[in-house]
């Protein structure tokens, strides 16, 4: 059914209508000169105008209306729905499509699935849903149910064309969003809410409610913790208990202590808690988690929800961990040793072995990176170190957290390590890449890839390919050969195939590799040749290859290996499985005849530490060590330096690096060399976020630094400097805070008071939170009652997150972490009947309300499918186009057709000539006109030969000599001049009358003959 009717947009703007008889009242007599028929019509197209005017003024519109339907059917996708449900919510959609979509009126139907998020399955298109075995586009985090996003979705989905309805297949219990809101403005646009109900399993729930801990545990004192489990049995069915076993652990980094591990059994509807009485004698923080194990595991119907985790800090005296590189041991031992003598406690932690979660860095106060590099180790196998994840979390550690962070120097430390191109690097006070061209620490890398036999070969090579140049200097070169259709080919550069990292290059080198395609490398010679060619034009101060590949191209000419070994460029190569077997002998003879290193990759994942490790090579050019070494000079006093005097010892070498651009950033040492000062930083501090970061260039004592520990203020300087960037860690007074767990959202609640035990009211209190997946959560304390103060933040994925609040300046910080075990989804197990009803009573615009059907269960799928989702009750859709662009053109079309009319006269009589000539037929009027001026040519020629006759018979004599002037007598001319008596007067000659100038000019001469005269 379909209809057009005209609409308006500014209605009020048709009363100018009535102007129109003015108009013509107006108009008739200035228009009486036309005569009737052009005036007749001059009025109309007058009319014509200002109608189209008012029109256009009041937003003229063409209005279609149309009684097609769209349906949208939302299939929630939650983990609180078994998976035989979901798949019946499909079944009874393709049923349902199939059996009441209109075809003849082209209706249209479609799928969105949720969970946390929303996505569009199947869009809205005119024919039957297709019979799919499972529904795939949702890829989202499916332990939350989001029913607002996807009405939201679903609304933006459907077309405004068709009349709308949403079918909603849910069990109602959504966490996150508010449906029932949105549903009232979804049904001001007139769109229609049928809901189907999935009824949940009638089964028994054993739910771990929480790990209760008081918030104040002492080192030493006994406390109690509690553990709460509730068994939740289904209405109207039996009240059985469940028995089980409960295990409760506790655990400190990675070292896990049972607590707990003993039968138990759960009455039904009734929260059953268990003390757990015990001493903690170790500061640290401790991670407890509870499960429930049933007996009979069909007894239980979610077993997501059998697990709680609660975190706990017990506070000390401050301590430090110290991250070394696992394959150097021991090469910071003397400041170790100091430090422990300040009544500083070290942790020391080996860089194969590090930390898992940000619940173990909450043991520390301060992290000393001394020296390490991202990546060590000597083959595929034993190389490890810092993924993103752990540099990650160092970071937020101390920007979110407020934990000090100190790096030491070493050959293997800064930009020589690897670290450029970090996170890590922004929250230092230096950078780690040299942008100083005259400080001469230029590398080159280059890298031919043959991976493309590889699993998953192509996508491994471009993950290696920007971990290496994500890990060079901006000053560094670097360039990538690869197989192509025209055979072996730099990836940019064109010839000479090496660019500088920086000036712009990195992102554009970082897309190209985005978009590398390697072939199958049929031989290395080729590749090798172009390599070495290409580094030998290079003028870089160090020069490196990498290969990695299967070992299947034919190997290279001897001439081509000895022309790297000759020019020192050292080759690494990389072989990685692809034929039964991962060594290759063609690989490794170039490696051992280069001087490079050979690795065995078994996985694919170990081929970007790989690559991270062999670029540190092009890095050696920033470590600096000058000829008979440097005397380090105090530029800046600071606490740190406090009771330090010059002089300092002397050292052979450092790191360079490069000032951050930044007020923040302070210079406390400098070495004299090199020349550019941004580049002679040997210790430097700043405050990144809530704590506090710091770098020494130098070692602590043995390579470079080797006079440093005899120096008589190490201990002083060392002291002081890990106690500056250490989080405060003192007593924190009369100030609590407490934690809670509610509705998807941590409350925290800070209690503040002074020594007298009065109330500290207006604290400008600084707060930071960090969620499971690290990022920054806003968190803000404002007060709501004398010394309480409240902030809260969202909460609704499952993990730890920690909290740091600095409660006033100069105090120590309150730190905390708290724990959600499972999401709210696994929390309740009931039919959420009350908003289902909510949503199906919503009203629409123009339309009734919609209908909440039977449950879904397998057995009703036939039932439901005649539910007539595609009814009408809805308001036709209206689709409004916007006219009056063409009624202001047709306007000034017809107001030129009324200046036509008016100005120009046009005779119609043509066209009845034109008529008649072409029947044969003249008219009587014609025929007299013709007998007219036949005559009047027959009188004309008439007197034209009278007029000759009488000129040839005219005889003219003189009547005189002539005068002496030559001329004749003026009375003979006359005489001659004059007609006979006999002539008739018509047929004498006029004088020709003269002109108004003739006159005018004879005027002139007789006025100026008077005036000669006088």
């Amino acid at each position: 059914m379909f209809g057009l009717r005209l609409g308006f947009e500014h209605p009020g703007y048709l009363a100018l209508l009535v102007l129109i008889p003015v108009l013509w009242l107006a108009s008739y007599r200035g228009l009486a000169l036309l005569g009737p028929v052009r005036r007749t019509f001059a009025l109309l197209l007058r009319t014509l105008v200002a109608a189209a005017i008012v029109l256009a003024l009041a937003g003229v519109q063409f209005v279609w209306t149309d009684d097609r339907m769209t349906v949208m059917y939302l299939l929630d996708q939650s983990e609180s729905i078994p998976a035989a449900k979901r798949d019946a919510m499909l079944q009874y959609v393709i049923r349902n499509v199939a059996a009441q979509r209109n075809t003849a009126r082209a209706d249209r139907a479609g799928i969105i699935v949720f969970g946390k998020e929303a996505a569009v399955e199947i869009p809205p298109f005119d024919d039957d849903i297709p019979d799919l075995r499972r529904l795939e586009s949702y890829l989202g985090r499916k332990d939350a149910t989001n029913l607002e996003a996807a009405l939201k979705l679903a609304q933006a989905a459907m077309p405004d064309d068709t009349s709308r309805r949403i079918v909603v297949v849910t069990d109602g219990n959504e966490n996150l969003g508010d449906a029932s809101q949105l549903a009232t403005r979804i049904a001001r646009a007139g769109i229609g809410i049928d809901v189907v109900p999935v009824q949940l399993d009638a089964t028994s729930e054993v739910l771990v409610e929480k790990i209760d801990l008081p918030p104040d545990i002492r080192r030493g004192q006994p406390f109690e913790a509690r553990v709460v489990i509730n068994n939740y049995s289904p209405s109207g069915e039996s009240k059985v208990p469940i028995p089980g076993r409960l295990e409760v652990t506790r655990k400190l980094g990675s070292d896990e202590q049972v607590l707990l591990n003993e039968p138990i059994t759960l009455d039904p509807d009734k929260p059953t808690v268990f003390p757990l009485r015990h001493t903690i004698d170790q500061p640290a923080p401790y991670t407890y988690k509870a499960r429930f194990v049933p007996d009979d595991p069909a007894s239980d119907a979610v077993s997501q929800n059998n697990e709680a985790s609660a975190y706990t800090y017990v506070r000390g005296k401050g301590r430090v961990l110290l991250i070394e590189d696992w394959a150097r041991p021991d090469e910071y031992r003397e400041m170790i040793e100091t430090l422990r003598k300040a009544d500083i406690e070290i942790v020391v932690m080996p860089s194969n072995n590090l930390f898992t979660s940000m619940a173990e860095l909450q043991a520390y106060d301060a992290v000393i990176m001394a020296g390490v590099p991202r990546t060590s180790g000597e083959d595929a196998d034993s190389i490890s170190g810092f993924d993103d994840d752990h540099i990650e979390m160092l970071v937020r550690n101390t920007q979110q957290l407020g934990c000090g962070l100190l790096m030491l120097g070493g050959p293997n430390a800064f930009g020589a390590g690897g670290w450029a191109g970090t996170k890590l690097e922004e929250a230092m006070p230096v950078d780690f890449q040299i942008r100083n061209t005259k400080v001469q620490a230029i590398g080159a890398l280059a890298m031919i890839m043959h991976a493309s036999e590889m699993a998953q070969g192509n996508h491994w090579q471009k993950v290696v390919a920007r971990s290496a140049i994500e890990a060079l200097g901006p000053a560094d070169y670097c360039g990538i050969i690869h197989w192509a259709a025209g055979g072996d080919q730099w990836l940019w550069g064109g010839r000479a195939g090496l660019l500088p990292v920086g000036r712009g290059n990195r992102r554009s080198m970082l897309a190209a590799v985005s978009r590398m395609t390697p072939g199958d490398m049929p031989q290395f010679d080729p590749a090798m040749q172009m390599t070495l060619a290409a580094l030998n034009a290079n003028q870089a101060a160090l020069k490196h290859c990498i290969i990695i590949s299967d070992g299947d191209p034919s190997p290279a000419a001897g001439g081509t290996i000895r022309g790297f070994a000759n020019a020192g460029i050292k080759i690494s190569t990389v072989a990685v499985a692809s034929h039964g077997t991962i060594g290759s002998n063609r690989l490794r003879d170039i490696a051992k005849d280069t001087g490079g290193k050979y690795y065995e990759a078994k996985s694919p994942k170990a081929l970007p530490k790989i690559y991270q490790r062999e670029a540190r090579r092009v890095s050696r050019p920033l470590v600096y060590e000058p000829p008979g070494g440097a005397t380090p000079q105090i530029s800046l006093r600071h606490p740190v330096l406090e009771g330090i005097d010059a002089p300092l010892p002397p050292i052979s070498g450092f790191v360079l690096t490069e000032v951050k651009q930044s007020p923040l950033a302070q210079v406390l040492i400098r070495s004299p060399m090199p020349e550019q000062p941004d580049n002679q930083t040997i210790l430097a501090a700043w405050t990144y976020g809530l704590g506090r970061a710091a770098v020494m260039t130098t070692d602590t004592g043995k390579r470079w630094a080797t006079d440093w520990p005899e120096w008589d203020g190490y201990d002083k300087f060392y002291s002081q400097l890990v106690r500056w960037i250490m989080r405060p860690s003192g007593d924190t007074g009369k100030f609590t805070m407490a934690t809670k767990v509610e509705d998807g959202r941590v409350r925290v609640v800070v209690e503040a008071l002074d020594k007298e035990d009065d109330f500290l009211n207006f604290l400008d209190m600084n707060a930071s939170a960090i969620g499971p997946d690290l990022s920054p959560l806003p968190l803000q304390m404002r007060q709501v009652a004398p010394g309480r103060y409240v902030g809260e933040f969202a909460a609704d994925e499952s993990g730890s997150y920690f909290l740091n609040v600095v409660p006033a300046a100069g105090e120590a910080p309150l730190s905390q972490g708290v724990t959600v075990p499972y999401s709210n989804e696994f929390r309740v197990r009931t039919v959420n009947e009350a908003l289902l009803q909510a949503l199906a009573d919503t009203e629409p615009s123009g339309g009734e309300a919609g209908q909440l059907t039977e449950p879904l269960e397998k057995s009703s799928i036939g039932a439901l499918t005649d539910h007539a989702t595609f009814r009408g009750g809805l308001a036709h859709a209206r689709s409004i186009r916007d006219v009056w662009p063409l009624f202001v053109l047709a306007g000034c079309c017809i107001f030129l057709g009324d200046v036509f009319i008016r100005r120009v006269a046009i005779d119609f009589s043509w066209i009845g000539r034109l008529l008649a000539s072409r029947r044969g037929q003249a008219s009587d009027a014609e025929n007299s006109q013709t007998e007219r001026m036949a005559a009047l040519r027959s009188r004309k020629l008439e007197i034209n030969e009278e007029l000759d006759r009488r000129r040839s018979a005219t005889r003219f004599e003189p009547q005189g000599d002539p005068t002496p002037g030559g001329s004749t007598s003026a009375a003979a001319t006359t005489s001659t001049n004059r007609p006979s008596a006999g002539t008739p007067a018509s047929m004498e000659p006029q004088k020709e009358e003269k002109s108004y100038t003739e006159r005018l000019l004879e005027a002139k001469r007789a006025a100026r003959r008077k005036s000669d005269e006088s």
